[in-house]
Parts: structure tokens; C-alpha cells; sequence
């Protein structure tokens, strides 16, 4: 384990369980009470284009810690992106969770956008040491998400099949797909009662339909709640302070912090 500070902000490295170095961002000014671990959605990096250490920072003012890491083969982190699976992102953040653990920290919340949405459900519908989850966009069914993406107009290498999209063409391996459909996303959404559920979506997603967004919902077990934001797309693009604002007052509900200042909204 690596930490390199700067200011409130901490350069982290952890290994996963296959002995591969993550990487990550810790914002914390103590090592006790509630952090939130962010992941990342499907090809994107901890840092979100910034908007993630915006998040982290307005977090840290309400008195919560935050991690932000890149999961095996993404950003900072050691790996192939070819060999990225579910299964693998789970244990990335299982390993996250034991990071944060050992540092300290009382209480872990799982949020996530998109891929990252559908990770943190499923390991916090099994993990009972998460106390809760918030999903931002997240696909509900993501075997038939990303087998609609396979490009037919593009041969594999090799044994990559490609997988066009809004951030053009990535190639992973046959597995993928095959380990997509050992994970059932409802059944780990009903597992996570009676802690907290926070699913967040945009009306105007064309990437991932909101319906997935209601169909966690409708699969989760009480406290739950759905934020759906009305013109918003995949990225929450120019809405992205109303999402916040649900996820700092849904905080506020189930963690309160005592220097927690007032919401957003």
C-alpha cells in the first residue's frame, strides 16, 4: 500500500486479489466515520473529466471521505482492458473495501455510473459490510447492453471481439460476454435490504434506457428511492448538479455527518 499526500487529497495504490496494483484518490481529512467508493463507468478513469473530484471535494464539506480508484486495466491501474469482466470490477471494489477498512473507515457506500452502477449493486448485494448503494445510470441487464454493441462491421483480433459506442471501439475478450450472464442484477438488488438503495437515471439516457433504472427499483427491497432527472442523458450532461443534490440529501437521510452542510437543492 502506497499513499502520497496532497493537500487533502491522497495518492493511493492497493493490490486486487490478483496481485495487481490499483490506483486511486483518497479524499479525506480523518480516517473514521463514512466514505463513499466512486466507480467508474465502462472505459472511463477515477478522476470522471474532473467532475468526479468536483463531487469528491463538495463530499468532503459535508464531512464524508471519498476514494475514487481505476479498476484493472483503466486509468492508473495495472492490467489489459481487454480482460475486463464483472467479476473482476467486483473484486477490484471488494478489494477497495478492504482498503478502506483497514484504514479506518466506519462505514462504506458504494456509488457508481453506469458499468460501475451495476458493480457496486452487486458486490453491495452481497458484501454486508456495504452499508449502502447508489447507482447512477446504471444497465440493469448488461448482457444484452453489450451484446448489442458487438460491431459486426469489424473483424476480431485475434480472439477480441470489438465493442462499438460513444467513445468509439474497444476490444474484449469472448469471456466477457459469458461471465456477464452469471451475474443477476435484480437478485442483488433484493439482497441489499434493509440497507439503503439510491437509483439515479436520466429521462433522456439513449445509452442505457431509463426503464433500467425502474426495473432495480422495482427489484430492490425497502429503504429505496428513485431519482429520475427529467432531460438528463447518459453523462448527466448540464444536470449533473441535480444528481448530486439527490445523492448528498439521500446521505444526509441514512449517514448523517455532524459537519454535514446544507444540500444542493
Amino acid at each position: 500500500m502506497f499513499l502520497k499526500r496532497s493537500g487533502s487529497w491522497e495518492k493511493v495504490t492497493y493490490p486486487n486479489a490478483r496481485g495487481l496494483r490499483l490506483a486511486g484518490l483518497l479524499y479525506s481529512s480523518r480516517k473514521k466515520g463514512a466514505v463513499l467508493i466512486v466507480c467508474h463507468g465502462f472505459t472511463g478513469s477515477k478522476e470522471g473529466g474532473g467532475r468526479a473530484l468536483e463531487m469528491a471535494e463538495e463530499l468532503g464539506k459535508r464531512g464524508y471521505a471519498a476514494l475514487l480508484f481505476d479498476f484493472s486495466g483503466c486509468g492508473e491501474s495495472e492490467g489489459d482492458f481487454a480482460d475486463i469482466s464483472l467479476t473482476g470490477q467486483i473484486n477490484d471494489l471488494k478489494s477497495s473495501v478492504d482498503f478502506c477498512l483497514a484504514l479506518g473507515f466506519e462505514r462504506i457506500i458504494l456509488t457508481g455510473r453506469s458499468f460501475g452502477g451495476t458493480t457496486a449493486l452487486c458486490l453491495g448485494g452481497a458484501d454486508r459490510r456495504v452499508a449502502g448503494v447508489c447507482t447512477w445510470a446504471a444497465p440493469s441487464e448488461p448482457f444484452d447492453l453489450f451484446n448489442c454493441k458487438r460491431d459486426q462491421l469489424l473483424r476480431e483480433k485475434g480472439r477480441l471481439v470489438p465493442l462499438s459506442g460513444e467513445q468509439g471501439t474497444v476490444y474484449v475478450r469472448e469471456g466477457f460476454f459469458s461471465d456477464l450472464r452469471q451475474h443477476d442484477l435484480y437478485g442483488r438488488a433484493a439482497l441489499l435490504t434493509p440497507r439503503p438503495l439510491l437509483v439515479v437515471h436520466g429521462s433522456s439516457d439513449s445509452v442505457v434506457p431509463d426503464w433500467n433504472a425502474r426495473a432495480i427499483y422495482e427489484a430492490a427491497g425497502e429503504p429505496k428511492e428513485i431519482r429520475i432527472v427529467e432531460g438528463a442523458d447518459h453523462q448527466f450532461t448540464g444536470r449533473h448538479l441535480e444528481a448530486w443534490a439527490a445523492l448528498f440529501n439521500w446521505l444526509g437521510e441514512h449517514f448523517p455527518q455532524t459537519s454535514a452542510k446544507p444540500d444542493l437543492a
